[in-house]
């Protein structure tokens, strides 16, 4: 149990079925390899048991980025480290309200080395609405450099894509998977989140081969 003073604020989005994450990518499908009225001719009367099924692409829900996704020979899921995805000194940096290209000044002179460096834009409260699809915030290229300059642990944004989808060299994967940092994108409810002074967590199922998958993030405050 956690001791009384400390408490745990979920900062994901839940996979459902049928419902789109990112535009032009399928919506997981969910279903029942084994139902439970499928299950009772296997087990003794009034014992029955679900044996579910999920079909989606890597990108669902709220979902983190290892270096593999931009790289071929960067680490996969399994490769990554739970020292790098588990137990880390947080940050959150809060982008001005209206804010769409944030720059390095939002993370000013902040001692970043190792720690999950959150941006807090508040685009989640979009989720679910066409209006999460458009004009999204998301870091320049200045701010990824600065980010991997200042040797950030991990980077994750409450918006549709750290990057600007226009641009098709999406400089913040390049740079911060580069250097070996994950990201992880469709973040919620950073508001309730101090600034500082708690840990946070991002663990995907340990996968060999792929270089995205959703997390249950969370933070202990």
């Amino acid at each position: 149990m956690l001791a009384a003073n400390r408490r745990l604020i979920d900062l994901s989005h839940t996979v459902a079925h049928g419902f789109v994450t990112y535009r032009g990518l399928p919506a997981p499908v969910i279903s029942d390899h084994l139902s439970r009225e499928d299950s009772r001719s296997h087990y003794a009367p009034g014992t029955t048991f679900q044996i579910g099924r999920i079909d989606m692409v890597a990108n669902t829900g709220t979902y983190i980025d290892a270096p593999f996704h931009r790289y071929a020979d960067g680490q996969d899921l399994a490769q990554l480290e739970l020292a790098s995805l588990a137990g880390l000194d947080g940050l959150v940096f809060r982008a001005p309200p209206g804010s769409r290209a944030i720059g390095p000044g939002l993370f000013a002179k902040a001692d970043l080395k190792g720690r999950a460096v959150l941006i807090h834009t508040g685009w989640d409260r979009h989720w679910g609405r066409e209006a999460y699809f458009e004009n999204h915030p998301y870091l320049t290229h200045a701010a990824a450099a600065h980010l991997r300059q200042a040797g950030a642990g991990l980077v994750g944004i409450d918006s549709l894509n750290i990057d600007d989808t226009e641009d098709g060299e999406r400089p913040a994967h390049t740079l911060l998977l580069g250097a070996g940092v994950p990201i992880v994108e469709h973040l919620c409810h950073l508001e309730a989140l101090p600034d500082k002074g708690f840990s946070y967590f991002a663990v995907p199922v340990k996968v060999k081969g792929m270089g995205s998958f959703p997390v249950r993030a969370f933070a202990i405050v």
